[in-house]
């Protein structure tokens, strides 16, 4: 099978993009052409990719004749921002929108009348699984992912200032909204905290490994479980979060549900720092839960199967 997958909007290193499901394709034997915003990033195609360079945000007439370079001899086009579906080229294989924001129901529904629409039902979300990650340690917490004003940048600034008396630091590990950036670097500046911006997945969840307790503090505007508690999960980390990861935490077990206060993540973290059987009980049932239901290579030969299946070429096992 020959698949095209494309986005103008996020980071040619995403890891649900390239680092799951491309990653998948081509391990089953596939080729797959990636149209990408690679300069914008200033990142090298990986090895085995054919690459499409197209503009961050490109307008939609330079999308289309990115996407009709992507799509030629391909058997399948699957595309990861709902903008590319205004600028699909004429002649073009089937098309697969794998939801990646927060959509409404008509949206939804107008799409899946003409394309295929990959939801978290037909491919959920994941992570890589470490099999045996340290166990958490009391002298720093992390953030992995995005960093903006509605996931809590003005909170982790506040908490990184209370944390400097108790010997904790804090690491935020991923790219920041513009109007957010120079916050971070005046709070990096005077030694609040450290700031990585971005770092492929694997590297993240590797740098994430040892941390008191990783945090996700996204407002109520947020609408769905952020995909981090998973990375935290996955390494053995307790989870402090606000509401909006309420769900997946507690039927877990792995963390504390806090509002979006800094006095109240200061008191969580403290509490874990104080209680180190609690906070590796917590890390270790976070762990077992993600590895028993949120670990990628579970899921992607399943995912190859209905990418084949929705080509309608003949389906091939997964590479070990």
């Amino acid at each position: 099978m020959r698949a095209c997958v494309a986005t103008t909007v996020h980071h040619p290193e995403d890891a649900r993009i390239m680092h799951r499901q491309i990653r998948a394709l081509l391990d089953a034997g596939h080729e797959v052409t990636y149209v990408a915003p690679f300069s914008h990033f200033n990142v090298t195609p990986a090895m085995g990719l054919t690459a499409v360079d197209v503009g961050h945000h490109a307008a939609l007439g330079r999308a289309r004749a990115a996407l009709r370079r992507g799509v030629k001899g391909a058997d399948l086009l699957l595309v990861h921002d709902h903008r590319l579906l205004r600028a699909l080229p004429y002649r073009r294989p089937p098309v697969v929108w794998d939801v990646r924001e927060q959509v409404s129901p008509k949206r939804l529904a107008r799409a899946q009348r003409r394309h295929r629409v990959i939801t978290p039902a037909v491919v959920p979300e994941a992570t890589l699984v470490s099999a045996s990650p340290p166990p958490p340690g009391d002298t720093r917490v992390v953030h992995i992912g995005r960093l903006s004003a509605d996931r809590g940048v003005t909170e982790l600034i506040g908490l990184a200032e209370r944390l400097v008396p108790h010997g904790i630091r804090m690491d935020l590990i991923g790219a920041a909204a513009p109007d957010v950036r120079p916050l971070l670097r005046d709070a990096q500046r005077v030694g609040l905290l450290d700031w990585f911006g971005y770092v492929p997945n694997r590297h993240a969840l590797r740098m994430a490994e040892g941390a008191l307790a990783g945090l996700s503090l996204a407002d109520d505007t947020v609408r769905t479980p952020p995909t981090k508690i998973m990375d935290y999960m996955g390494r053995g980390l307790p989870v402090i979060t606000t509401p909006q990861g309420a769900s997946m935490v507690e039927e877990a077990g792995c963390g504390l549900v806090v509002p979006l206060d800094v006095d109240a993540v200061l008191n969580a973290v403290l509490d874990l720092k104080e209680n180190p059987g609690r906070r590796a009980k917590l890390g270790a049932q976070g762990h077992a839960q993600a590895r028993l239901r949120h670990h990628w290579p579970d899921h992607s030969a399943a995912f190859v199967r209905q990418a084949e299946s929705w080509a309608g070429v003949t389906t091939h096992a997964l590479a070990v």
